[in-house]
């Protein structure tokens, strides 16, 4: 059994070898990329809330 752990972290140190990372410049441009996004999605889904409670309030009263 122990054995079989030692070659498992073995061929996990040989797979992140082998991993091409990428460049600090790449690295920063997709996590601006994502923040970005996950902004925009944030603002929307704020928005469509807003109208949702709006609408119902119209309905129903409120």
């Amino acid at each position: 059994m122990f054995q079989k752990v030692i070659q498992f972290l073995r061929e996990v140190r040989n797979e992140l070898a082998s991993v091409t990372w990428p460049t600090r410049e790449e690295l920063i441009g997709s996590t601006l990329a994502v923040l970005v996004l996950c902004l925009i999605v944030a603002v929307f889904v704020g928005l469509v809330d807003k109208l949702l409670t709006f609408v119902f309030r119209s309905f129903y009263g409120g």
